[in-house]
């Protein structure tokens, strides 16, 4: 059996069917695990969320925050991009969505050594932490009527972890922890700004742009795990520091990338993002 981790799908169905083929994908013995972000930009996103759905327990996906973002519309919250008008209309839309909101924040199996969330695990967490934390987020999410909570955890504050931090505060740091972080500045506080790769800053030149990517944070907790995560085209894909980056920008016409995770070579497997069919 072998276990394989992808990177951000956003909708590019054609690119995902040419990766499992390369990489000879068996949903009666293999594993997937996804990186979030299964929907929105990409063309196909109502034939992605009905293929990860059919794969059952042969698939894990974790949520990302267009995937949140998906959920907040269909509960009328806010305006659903443009790409997902085939999604919306279709049939099964209801159940996708109920679905989707049932997928795990965080997935992590410690006999394999890895754990997987969309964005990462702030640096100020141990893993007892995040694993708790995670699960705050999805008891909301599988809510018969998450609206009202929805409705409260969209926004950029609080961008600092404080475990005194009243509820809807400390979910909605949760929840951009997991789905949205890249930088942090050097108190600790998220940055949900920068999106370039990290070189970017380290060369501007501007001093107020003293930004460090959460995995490289000095007092970062040793996790005794290695973190996938995507969310992050411009990083590219990266590996070092106990960390992977699976996202290589498929829906901006870059790659879909996937790494064996149940052996000792996670070196990627990419097909190039052009969508047909």
């Amino acid at each position: 059996m072998a276990t394989y981790a992808i990177g951000d799908l956003q909708g590019c169905f054609y690119p995902l069917l040419r990766l499992l083929e390369k990489i000879n994908f068996d949903p009666s013995t293999d594993r997937l695990w996804l990186a979030g972000d299964l929907v929105n930009r990409g063309k196909h996103s109502l034939e992605t969320l009905r293929l990860v759905r059919s794969l059952g327990d042969a698939a894990i996906s974790v949520l990302g925050n267009h995937d949140i973002s998906l959920i907040t519309a269909f509960h009328g919250l806010r305006k659903p991009h443009k790409s997902l008008t085939a999604l919306i209309d279709a049939p099964d839309y209801p159940e996708l969505i109920y679905w989707l909101a049932s997928c795990p924040i965080l997935h992590v199996d410690r006999q394999l050594g890895f754990a997987i969330s969309h964005a990462g695990i702030p640096p100020q967490w141990d893993m007892p932490t995040a694993e708790s934390c995670a699960r705050e987020i999805e008891q909301e999410l599988t809510n018969p009527n998450p609206g009202e909570w929805l409705a409260q955890v969209y926004g950029d504050l609080p961008d600092s972890w404080d475990t005194n931090l009243p509820k809807v505060e400390r979910h909605r740091y949760i929840l951009n922890a997991f789905t949205r972080m890249r930088f942090c500045r050097e108190d600790g506080s998220l940055d949900f700004t920068a999106k370039n790769h990290p070189s970017h800053y380290r060369h501007s030149g501007v001093e107020k742009l003293k930004l460090i990517p959460w995995f490289e944070y000095p007092t970062r907790h040793n996790l005794g795990l290695t973190v996938l995560f995507g969310h992050w085209s411009a990083l590219g894909y990266y590996s070092d520091n106990k960390v992977i980056a699976l996202d290589t920008g498929c829906v901006w016409g870059g790659q879909l990338s996937a790494i064996r995770i149940d052996t000792n070579n996670q070196e990627p497997n990419a097909v190039e993002c052009t969508e047909y069919g």
